[in-house]
């Protein structure tokens, strides 16, 4: 069985660019371990939610939903 990672340890991601507009990419990202997909709808927006992910266990939307 395969061990979730610790946090900041390892994250792997598929990413799939769907279209190419305005000079950057949109598309979907799936983050493995956490079994996650997010859109994004820039290349700055698909790195922030791979550092977001890559720093933590959870993706930002749910770190304020558990600071509520």
């Amino acid at each position: 069985m395969k061990e979730k990672p610790e946090a900041g340890k390892k994250a792997t991601f598929m990413v799939q660019v769907q279209y190419r507009e305005n000079a950057s990419w949109q598309g979907q990202i799936t983050w493995v371990e956490a079994n996650q997909t997010r859109n994004f709808r820039s290349a700055l927006e698909l790195i922030k939610l791979m550092d977001s992910a890559a720093g933590s266990d959870r993706l930002p939307e749910q770190r304020e939903q558990a600071r509520d």
